[in-house]
Formats: structure tokens, C-alpha cells, sequence
């Protein structure tokens, strides 16, 4: 049960990072019967699912090298990674009852995905204001990567990856700490 919760931390944590990324790897996990999935979420182990996901992580991971667009999606995707984090955790939390799985799934899936992609926005724009969107490019491959790793870390070692999100949620605090101090 509980690594079920700490691999759908994970995966909602590294959906912040990319949305459609993570979805793409809990697709193939299901779809080559590594993972069982809840029974609503079945369809993410299938093939039409795992195509759809695996064009719109392509265009995703594209998007974010054109400049403004990359801006521009940060705004859109905020949203859309709360509910695909929620989703993803609610899809390989298998053995919770439903109210626990629903509740975890928004709180913890949904709230890590919320702060992984706030935490990158912050850091693009950042990157807009003092390098003029020059430096976009490697914070797009610094989120790029760390979404893959992330998403494989959490099949391979959930736990771990949980650590590795509870340590970004402490860095976020600080460094929202630093900047409300500023101001």
C-alpha cells in the first residue's frame, strides 16, 4: 500500500516537470503488464492510449524549446499537471480504499505535481527576465530529464523517489522563503 502512494507521488512529482512524459511511462509500464492499474485507469494500458501519450510528449518536449511558446505553456500547464499528477497517482494506487486513494491522490499526487511545475515556472521565468530566454533551453532539458528520471525512479524504487520529492518540496519552501523575504 505504501508503495503504491510513493510511486504515485512520484510519478504526480515528475508530472509537474512534464505532463504527458510520466503518463507516457505508466502507459508503456501498463501496457507491457509491469504495473496493474486501477480498474477506471485501464485504459492508459493501451495501445491507442500509449500512442496519443507518446505524440504528446513529443510535442510537448518540443514546445518547451520555442521561445515564448515555453512561457506560454508554463501558463497552461499548471493546471493540466494537477489533474494528470492527481490522475496518475489515483491510476497505481491500487489497494486503497476508495476515499483514502481519492484523497491521497489529490492532496499528495496532485499537490506534488502543483508544486513541481510552480517551481519550474518560477525558474523559467526567472530565466526569461535575466537571460532574455536564452537560458530556457536548459532549464526545458534540465525538466525534460528530470521527468524521465523521476518517472523511472518511481517504478524502479518508489521510495526513493518519494525522498527525492519530499527534498524538492523543502527546497521549494526555501526558496519561496528567499523570495517573500525579498519582497
Amino acid at each position: 500500500m505504501l508503495l503504491s502512494i510513493a510511486l504515485g507521488v512520484g510519478l504526480a512529482a515528475a508530472v509537474g516537470l512534464r505532463v504527458f512524459l510520466p503518463l507516457l511511462v505508466l502507459s508503456v509500464a501498463g501496457y507491457s503488464g509491469r504495473i496493474e492499474l486501477a480498474e477506471s485507469f485501464a485504459w492508459l494500458a493501451t495501445l491507442p492510449a500509449l500512442v496519443m501519450l507518446a505524440v504528446a510528449a513529443l510535442i510537448e518536449i518540443l514546445a518547451y524549446y520555442v521561445p515564448g511558446l515555453d512561457n506560454l505553456l508554463d501558463a497552461l500547464a499548471t493546471p493540466a499537471a494537477v489533474l494528470a499528477g492527481t490522475v496518475a497517482a489515483a491510476a497505481v494506487m491500487t489497494e486503497l480504499p476508495p476515499i483514502v486513494k481519492w484523497t491521497t491522490a489529490v492532496i499528495a499526487g496532485g499537490g506534488a505535481a502543483g508544486l513541481t511545475q510552480g517551481i519550474t515556472s518560477l525558474l523559467r521565468a526567472k530565466s526569461t527576465v535575466t537571460t532574455g530566454g536564452l537560458g530556457n533551453p536548459v532549464i526545458a532539458t534540465g525538466e525534460l530529464g528530470g521527468s524521465l528520471l523521476l518517472s523511472v525512479l518511481a517504478f524502479a524504487a518508489p521510495v526513493f523517489a518519494l525522498g527525492i520529492v519530499l527534498v524538492l518540496v523543502l527546497l521549494a519552501v526555501k526558496l519561496l522563503r528567499r523570495l517573500l523575504l525579498r519582497r
